[in-house]
């Protein structure tokens, strides 16, 4: 199977999350430990480092407003053909978070047919999963709960890792791109290369403007999007980024899409403690948000908050608001799934939804609070 041996050499290395010691009393990647089971997500408590697991697909439907949608599993040589190109399904955990072209993102910013790397959770004990496909199933098909997605491009970001180009075959029906990947900081090769197709429509970037396939060269490091895989090869080639120029415009863009997208909607996080003599809320904030964005909440301020369910939808953002000063900020332990930061505010008003272990969405001073599309809220949904 020489695709998926192709695949092994385009994912080195599966440890995001973090790792742990060999006495946990769950399954990981990392242990595969098969007499365990895997790690049950619990209410309102982040998971440990190192327990979800990783596998990659390719998205094939979305539903941004609820945060869920399906992937196509890639093949690996755990799966039994009757196994290949069967979809899962899958929802955002509240704390879950995606990143596109190397920067936070919103499902709704990921194009369909996007090859993405994925941390889960198994289902919910009672949680039913449909089979597909004349009763066909994923071997992935329990883990249903999506901790973190990112496109093949934040994937290496991430890593530190490029892939430089070997050469370019442009004159065949089938073109093909050989690459070679290469650790940014060491500059340390790979023994061996991968070979990737391109196509007449694949988008080519080189500094601030768009390239041709012609302007691909041999020595070029690039980073690119994939489609397709596992299908045929490696995959298809939906996008490539020839220079480090194109690659950081690529970031900013993407980020600053996050930070309008946060901005009109809110950070989300959870209640920790509601005092109710006092009117003090204790919000721990989700993490996957623009560091930046969370240094608006300052000492001395007020803030905004918005009551909201486990998919991060609102009710009615305009009317459903209440403020008060921001009290305290302080930081706390790190953990998969947490901005690490926790923030005390006194609203006017203690709504129905402030309670411990419900969701909540925060406007620091000087966010506007704007009715957003009807669509994204719950309002059409209880009617």
């Amino acid at each position: 199977m020489q695709n998926l041996l192709c695949l092994a050499l385009l994912l080195p290395g599966l440890g995001f999350v973090g790792q742990l010691s060999a006495e946990e009393p769950f399954r990981t990647d990392e242990n595969g430990d098969e007499k365990l089971a895997w790690y049950q997500v619990e209410p309102h408590k982040f998971p440990p480092a190192g327990s979800a697991h990783y596998f990659t697909g390719e998205l094939i439907e979305m539903d941004h407003v609820h945060r869920a949608g399906m992937l196509r599993v890639s093949r690996t040589d755990k799966q039994r053909r009757h196994n290949w190109d069967t979809p899962i399904s899958f929802r955002m955990l509240p704390y879950g978070s995606l990143k596109y072209h190397g920067a936070p993102a919103a499902l709704r910013d990921i194009p369909i047919g996007t090859h993405l790397h994925g941390w889960f959770y198994v289902k919910d004990k009672d949680e039913e999963i449909p089979k597909v496909y004349f009763n066909r199933q994923s071997i992935e098909n329990d883990f249903s709960q999506a901790y973190r997605l990112v496109d093949d491009f934040s994937y290496y970001d991430e890593q530190k890792r490029l892939f430089q180009v070997e050469s370019v075959d442009l004159m065949t029906m089938t073109m093909k791109l050989t690459l070679r990947g290469v650790e940014t900081e060491s500059g340390k090769l790979d023994d061996a290369t991968i070979e990737i197709d391109l196509t007449p429509a694949t988008r080519v970037f080189q500094g601030k403007q768009f390239g041709t396939l012609k302007d691909i060269k041999a020595g070029q490091r690039v980073l690119f999007n994939l489609t397709w895989a596992t299908l045929y090869g490696v995959g298809r080639c939906t996008d490539l980024w020839l220079d480090d120029e194109s690659r950081a415009l690529a970031r900013q863009q993407q980020l600053e899409q996050h930070r309008l997208h946060l901005k009109y909607r809110g950070v989300p996080g959870w209640i920790d403690e509601v005092d109710n003599q006092k009117r003090i809320v204790t919000v721990t904030l989700f993490g996957g948000v623009d560091p930046h964005l969370l240094e608006e909440f300052r000492p001395n301020t007020s803030v905004t908050g918005v009551v909201a369910e486990p998919t991060l939808q609102s009710y009615d953002q305009v009317n459903d608001r209440k403020s008060g000063p921001l009290l305290n900020i302080k930081e706390v332990q790190q953990a998969p799934g947490s901005s690490g930061r926790q923030v005390s505010f006194q609203p006017q008003l203690l709504l129905e939804g402030y309670r411990p272990g419900r969701i909540i969405r925060l406007f620091p001073s000087g966010w506007p609070v704007i009715t957003i599309p009807q669509d994204e809220t719950l309002w059409p949904e209880r009617g």
